[in-house]
This record gives structure tokens, sequence and C-alpha cells, in this order.
């Protein structure tokens, strides 16, 4: 298959119909079904939320001092604080580790997500970094494997907001009413059906990689939202992971790792690293992908 280099963005007069970027036997998306999923009615309280042990946390440091700390987060750890205490989110492990009360999140990564995360110890240093990512100063980039094969370099000019059309409430798509978004897939190996591409953003909006990968025909190996089908979501918050799941997603997250964050754009003279972690490296050598 066959992608244009730059895709039309949502103004252009075009005859181009999205739908023929989609392989061959790739299924479409699946139709409404109903009353969106929310958080409502309530779901009790989950009593087995991993604890992140202080030694572990150790481990995940690509760089400290006294006005910043960066890690490597390994995937199904949360970001923001949760009522499980302070050990179950990365921002309180970090607290307990610094001993702060207050450690300034600069960027986020969804649960599923791997990969470098930056974090400011100092209002003053939060404050420059936020104002930084503001004016698109901070450069971030991902890998990603994909389902089907990317032959060529894309970027994917489409706005994105609330898919109103979807039973799942969080869910994203391209609409024309969203905000504008843009983002860079460039294959780095392909074959066998699936694609590591390297993902650069322009842009920051809520899920714009899985999105945008959805959107191509080309979703995330693993992602239970913007994969095959929606209602594995909804199946997975019901029942956990099971083997029909493992084997319609193959992987149990979403194959998406944040590879390097830039801050010299910002005047700040570190650029942070982090390997391609063990499943997913592991995944790409069973599938002949070269890492």
């Amino acid at each position: 298959m066959v992608i244009p280099e730059r895709l039309p963005s949502k103004d252009a007069k075009t005859d181009f119909d999205p739908r023929s970027l989609v392989p061959e036997g790739t299924p479409g998306d699946p139709p409404w079904r109903g009353p969106r999923a929310c958080a409502w009615p309530p779901r009790p309280q989950r009593t087995d939320v991993p604890l992140i042990d202080p030694a572990d946390f150790g481990t995940w440091i690509l760089h400290e001092d006294d006005d910043l700390l960066v890690v490597d987060k390994p995937a199904l750890v949360v970001c923001h604080p949760s009522k499980a205490g302070p050990a179950s989110s990365l921002v309180g492990a970090a607290r307990i580790h610094t001993g702060l009360d207050t450690v300034h999140l600069i960027f986020r990564l969804d649960r599923e997500t791997s990969g470098v995360i930056v974090m400011a110890k100092t209002a003053a240093m939060a404050a420059r970094l936020h104002k930084a990512t503001a004016r698109h100063r901070i450069r971030k980039s991902y890998l990603a494997i994909l389902t089907g094969e990317l032959a060529l370099p894309v970027t994917v000019d489409q706005p994105l907001g609330d898919d109103i059309h979807s039973q799942v409430f969080i869910k994203t798509a391209v609409t024309p009413e969203g905000r504008p978004s843009v983002t860079h897939f460039t294959p780095l190996s392909a074959g066998r059906g699936f694609t590591l591409a390297g993902v650069a953003l322009e842009t920051g909006r809520k899920h714009q990689i899985r999105a945008h990968a959805r959107w191509l025909g080309l979703p995330l190996v693993g992602d239970k939202i913007y994969g095959p089908d929606e209602l594995l979501y909804l199946e997975f918050i019901e029942h956990g992971w099971t083997a029909g799941l493992a084997a319609k997603l193959l992987l149990p997250r979403q194959a998406l790792h944040c590879g390097e964050i830039d801050l010299r754009p910002a005047g700040v003279d570190f650029s942070f690293k982090a390997p391609l972690p063990a499943d997913l490296r592991e995944f790409c050598e069973s599938h002949a992908l070269r890492v």
C-alpha cells in the first residue's frame, strides 16, 4: 500500500477518500450500538491497583538534578495520583522519592504507553517548561507498532475532537469540528502485516497518535479503543485481560513508546532517550521487524 507524503487537511478541496488507505481485509469502524460508556453507573472501586516499589522507581530514573526528574515510565503505570494512595501513581512515587510536597508533571502518557516522562521539581522550572510546551519548543518522538504495512512517510493533518458516535466516552476521532492536529509517521521497518514507525507530533491532542493511526487504517497493535473493535475496551473494563482479547489484540497494551524528549529548543540543555521496552522489542523480533 502506497500512502501519499502528506494527506489533505480538512479545508482542502479533494476527492481523496481515507477509506482507500485501509489495507484489504482490515475491518472498518464498528457501528454505533447504543449509549456511550461513561463513569455512570459507578463500578466497584478496584482494590488490586499495583503499588510502585521505591526500589523499582529508582531504576526508572534517566536523570535527576535540582530542577528536573526524568524517568522511563513502564507501561501500565498511571501518571496522576489516584485514590489508592501516592505509591499507586508516577507522580506520587516521585513525591516519595524526592521528599517534595509537589512534583510538577510536564508531560503525561496514557497508562498503557511507556517511555520518557519529564517532571519539574521547582515551580520556576515547571513554568518555564509549560510555557515552552505551549509555544511548541519541546520535541517529542515516539515509536509505534502499526497493524498494516506503511510504505512511505506520511503526515496526517486532520482535526481531532470527541467521537460523539462512539460508545466509548473518552474516544477521539477526526471531525470537522475538532482542533487542528498534525502527526508525522515514518516507517522504520515493515513486513508480515506490521510496521515499526517513528512518530512525531506538531500538536498535542488527546490520543492523537492513536486516533490518527486509526484514521489511516493502521491502528496500533494492542489498542483496545482504536483497534479492531472498540467493544474490546468495554470487555476489558468489565472482565479484565482474557484469552479472547489476547487473540484479537496480540499485546496486552497499546504498542506506543515515547522514545525521546528534547528540551534543547526550549533553552534547557538536555535531550532524554528511552530504548524500546522488552515487550515491544520481542513483538518486533517475532514479526521480523528490525529494531
